[in-house]
């Protein structure tokens, strides 16, 4: 009775941890278009349950935690330079909903939390290609998106429909997609079982856009990040944060910024 307890026991911890399931992708990305030698490397993580899954960067969660134990604890003092280099070129999270369809991009501008819901539709290609990636059995398939071509290999012994970033609809899981001007890339590495999936908190002020609108308020970050800063500094509380900010420090953002927003001319959507 006692062997049998305990592997009923383990079945069910078996059958608690299988509940959501997480793919780990390899990001490659060229977002300076004068400079296609300097590759951006990241991993991202795709996390499914049967309900929804959500598509983020390895760094998110790496950051995140450690503002959240500082939040805990009230103690701030961690090392700034850390928190630099978990900057990350996958700022954002895609979460799709299976039962309604609906895909939710959020991301920052600025101080603010953005959140739109997808509305453009994927229509795939299936091509009669096949490949070997890793140790599954693929086929490639084609749709245009966004202002990109792109390629993805997926693979029917994954039952799930999705795939990194805003992919899915395919037969399969998507184990490989690249645009094709090579500039983007995702590429499955690894695959296990998990708990549960992240639950990003939105802290601060989440502002729910039409898609369109997001872009305006994208496009005009990038054209004058500081004036876009400073007028929404200057929204909050009669000139808000940062009003009095030391004036080398200001300068010190200013200059970020602008070199920032100048190496970041090849986003992955270019309409």
């Amino acid at each position: 009775m006692k062997k049998i307890g305990l592997l009923f026991l383990g079945f069910c911890t078996q059958m608690i941890f299988a509940q959501a399931t997480r793919f780990v992708y390899q990001v490659s990305m060229k977002p300076d278009s004068a400079n296609r030698n300097d590759v951006k490397t990241e991993t991202a993580y795709l996390d499914i349950t049967p309900e929804k899954s959500i598509f983020y960067g390895e760094k998110r969660l790496q950051r995140d935690s450690i503002l959240g134990r500082a939040r805990q604890t009230g103690s701030f003092n961690f090392d700034r330079s850390q928190m630099e280099n978990l900057r990350s070129n996958i700022d954002f999270t895609v979460v799709k909903d299976y039962k309604s369809g609906i895909k939710t991009f959020n991301s920052r501008i600025s101080r603010d939390q953005y959140s739109y819901e997808e509305d453009r539709p994927m229509d795939w290609k299936i091509l009669p290609e096949t490949a070997t990636i890793g140790d599954y059995k693929t086929q490639k398939a084609e749709t245009t998106f966004a202002g990109r071509t792109w390629f993805a290999w997926f693979t029917p012994d994954i039952p799930f429909q999705d795939g990194p970033y805003k992919f899915s609809g395919l037969p399969g899981l998507i184990v490989k997609v690249e645009d094709a001007k090579g500039d983007y890339s995702f590429d499955l590495k690894e695959t296990k079982k998990i708990a549960q999936i992240e639950d990003f908190s939105q802290r601060g002020n989440l502002v729910k856009v039409k898609r369109k609108d997001f872009e305006n308020q994208s496009a005009l970050f990038k054209k004058d990040p500081v004036s876009f800063m400073q007028a929404s500094m200057n929204s909050r509380r009669g000139g808000g944060p940062g009003r009095n900010a030391d004036p080398n420090q200001r300068k010190e953002m200013e200059n970020r910024l602008k070199e920032e927003t100048k190496k970041n001319n090849n986003p992955i959507e270019l309409n």
